[in-house]
């Protein structure tokens, strides 16, 4: 298995865990004053990974133009944490989690025009799956 895989495979593992432990936090408080601490603790946990595990004897070039995409990286991430953190408030993990999963789908489609990346068959039938089953969590009652 490649290593980009494994650390996929973790990433969705931990963030299936958010949503359960974000909704349990949220029981008692806004959902302003939820995002507020966990994006403080994330801050926290990105820093120390940072300095623990930098790496070493790599040329960083760090030009306007990579900042402005960063900044706008870290500008949609803002607005995704804070309307997930309403929603979960509001929802059911499973729906909100599920709606957000959606984002594949977007990603994809942003992906083949400014990135340009290719759309294959493969690609086509997994997101529309994604698609089917977000549809179906949501409208079907």
């Amino acid at each position: 298995m490649e290593k980009w895989v494994l650390y996929a495979i973790l990433s969705m593992l931990f963030a299936g865990g958010t949503s359960v432990f974000a909704k349990f936090g949220l029981k008692e408080m806004d959902a302003n004053t939820a995002l507020v601490i966990r994006t403080a603790i994330v801050m926290l946990f990105v820093m120390v990974n940072y300095f623990l595990f930098k790496e070493k004897n790599t040329n960083t070039v760090i030009s306007s133009k990579h900042v402005t995409f960063l900044i706008l990286s870290g500008v949609t991430t803002g607005f995704s944490w804070i309307f997930y953190y309403k929603a979960l408030k509001m929802g059911k993990v499973t729906y909100v989690s599920t709606i957000d999963k959606g984002s594949v789908v977007v990603a994809i489609v942003l992906s083949y025009f400014f990135l340009k990346e290719p759309i294959t068959p493969k690609l086509l039938l997994g997101g529309g799956l994604v698609l089917a089953g977000l549809l179906v969590m949501v409208l079907w009652e």
